[in-house]
C-alpha cells in the first residue's frame, strides 16, 4: 500500500462538478493499493497517517499529528500511484490491485482512520475526480508499507 500525504489548509474533491468530500486543516491522502496488500498493510499505513508528526508546535517544530491538532483527512483512491514508468513513455499500471480488492482495502483504510477518531472525507472510488488543495508548507510525505 502506498500513500502520498500532503499537509493542507483545506482540500476538496468533486465528481461531475459536485463536491463529494471537503476538509479544512488536515491531511490530503492519495491511496494506492497493490496486489499483495492485506489488512496488515492497511493497519500499518493507517497508524502512520494518524500518528505522523508533521504539524508544528509553538516553537515551529513538527511535533504534532493530525489527531493532536484536531485535523481531518481527505482520502482519495489513486491507482496511478503504482504506475511504472521504467519502460517507454506510457505508465504501466500492472502493479495496481484489481478494483474489487483495491476498493475493499481502501474502505478498510478509511474505517481504520475513523476508528482512531479522525474525521475522514473521501472521493468516489473509481470515478474521474477533480482534487484541489492548498498544500501547507509545502509538506508532502510518501509512505509505502512494502518499502525496505
Amino acid at each position: 500500500m502506498r500513500v502520498v500525504i500532503q499537509r493542507c489548509k483545506h482540500a476538496e474533491v468533486s465528481v461531475g462538478g459536485e463536491v463529494v468530500g471537503r476538509i479544512g486543516e488536515g491531511l490530503m491522502v492519495l491511496v494506492g493499493v497493490t496486489h499483495e496488500d492485506d489488512e496488515k498493510d492497511v493497519k500499518y499505513i493507517a497508524d502512520k497517517v494518524a500518528g505522523l508528526r508533521i504539524f508544528e508546535d509553538e516553537e515551529g517544530k513538527m511535533n504534532f499529528s493530525v489527531l493532536d491538532v484536531g485535523g481531518a483527512v481527505l482520502s482519495v483512491s489513486q491507482f496511478t500511484l503504482y504506475g511504472d514508468t521504467r519502460k517507454g513513455k506510457r505508465p504501466n499500471f500492472m502493479a495496481a490491485a484489481k478494483p474489487d480488492a483495491a476498493k475493499a482495502l481502501y474502505e478498510a483504510f478509511n474505517q481504520e482512520l475513523t476508528a482512531k477518531g479522525l474525521t475522514v472525507e473521501t472521493g468516489i472510488f473509481g470515478a474521474m475526480m477533480d482534487v484541489s488543495l492548498t498544500n501547507w508548507g509545502p509538506v508532502t510525505i510518501i509512505i509505502d508499507s512494502r518499502a525496505s
